[in-house]
């Protein structure tokens, strides 16, 4: 049987987190699970990186670990990770290890355990600070910048590979270029990621609590970043990026963009297909994506058997398939059609112009973005192509 490569976001946590993000979705997935203390044993952490190893071809490896908010489970449970990871990889696999984190557990003793380790971080944070304030609160709903922080000058400190990942809503979705240079002049980060937020509405009840998410309904909540301001952020981004910093600071969906032209898809947001990028709870239950951790997307265990069990089965192939197959006729005759793939499944819950359904709700802004970067990206095609940097694309 042929082994699918794939990827596992890992919540040794599940959803419990230390902040109370207002536009979380995954902080309701712990209605999923009766038991208190949702958090990943020892025992259940063995048979994840023995499975994980074990389903994974030699080469380069990747191990990402998210939550909630994953360095609650503390350090001593990530030297754990290590120590069993060199047990169980093979000699031809080169592991790495990387931790998604809001930073604000982070002090010097985790930050010299994560560049001992070589962990690459992903750092949550939306801007500066009356941006990242307006929805990214601890449990007090008081705003998290200052300590969001700290945790960045801990990881600089110690000389911690980490990137940006920022995402986009409601309160800094007109200011792209403002969070873009604050990252860039204020912070001096290299590595940029930028997330939409669509978040369904319906899922609180009248005094607040959250209900269990899922992936239904087609509107959403004020605090979602609307499609036309998501592709005027990207497009300013953009354009901010170009004046001196291509081959300096790296932006994903620049760099996703400029592969999609040889063909390359890093990204599954931007793949034609999905369904290679698995989530695991923290009692190693096996879903079909992350932003489907929902009962009729559960797979299965570890316990019950490893990885490619999961990633051959019918019901997965097809979740894959369709985010092809299911593109609307707007999508077939779009002319960045090559760059989007139709975007994230989880957003296709608008209308095309044509009237039919599964468009996604991102679509416009995705458009404006892609026709505003392509005769640039085209440009750094041919300069890639033959044989020069990206940045002497003119």
């Amino acid at each position: 049987m042929r082994q699918i490569p794939f990827s596992v976001v890992t919540k040794p946590t599940g959803a419990a987190c230390n902040l109370d993000c207002t536009y979380c979705f995954f902080l309701s997935k712990e209605l999923l699970y009766d038991e208190a203390g949702q958090r990943m044993t020892e025992e259940q952490l063995e048979t994840y990186v023995r499975e994980f190893l074990a389903g994974q071809p030699d080469g380069e490896v990747t191990m990402a670990w998210q939550g909630g908010e994953p360095t609650m489970r503390g350090l001593a449970f990530f030297r754990r990770v290590v120590e069993l990871t060199r047990h169980y990889q093979r000699p031809g696999q080169q592991v790495l290890q990387t931790i998604q984190t809001n930073g604000t557990l982070l002090d010097d003793d985790w930050c010299e355990f994560l560049k001992e380790e070589g962990f690459l971080v992903g750092l949550s944070i939306d801007g500066p600070q009356h941006l990242h304030d307006a929805y990214r609160v601890n449990k007090a709903g008081r705003g998290t910048h200052a300590q969001v922080i700290r945790g960045w000058e801990f990881l600089r400190r110690h000389g911690v590979e980490t990137n940006i990942l920022c995402t986009v809503n409601a309160a800094n979705q007109d200011h792209g270029a403002e969070v873009y240079r604050y990252f860039r002049d204020d912070l001096g980060a290299t590595f940029l990621q930028f997330i939409p937020i669509v978040e369904r509405a319906g899922y609180e009840t009248a005094d607040g609590q959250r209900l269990l998410y899922l992936q239904q309904g087609n509107q959403v909540t004020e605090r979602s970043v609307g499609s036309a301001q998501w592709g005027r952020f990207l497009s300013e981004v953009f354009d901010e990026w170009l004046k001196a910093d291509v081959g300096k600071v790296f932006v994903q969906h620049f760099d996703v963009m400029l592969a999609a032209r040889f063909g390359q898809y890093s990204l599954c947001v931007h793949s034609p297909e999905c369904g290679s990028a698995l989530a695991v709870e923290h009692n190693n239950d096996v879903y079909s994506c992350d932003h489907y951790v929902e009962p009729e997307y559960k797979l299965g265990n570890l316990a019950d058997g490893g990885f490619q069990k999961f990633l051959q089965t019918e019901e997965q192939r097809e979740f894959g398939r369709s985010k092809r197959t299911s593109l609307t006729q707007q999508c077939l005759r779009c002319p960045v059609r090559w760059a989007c793939h139709g975007g994230c499944p989880k957003d296709r819950f608008a209308e095309s112009v044509d009237g039919e359904p599964g468009q996604n709700y991102l679509c416009e802004g995705y458009y404006t973005f892609f026709t505003h970067a392509a005769p640039t990206i085209e440009k750094m095609a041919r300069a890639v192509a033959s044989g020069r940097p990206a940045a002497d694309y003119s």
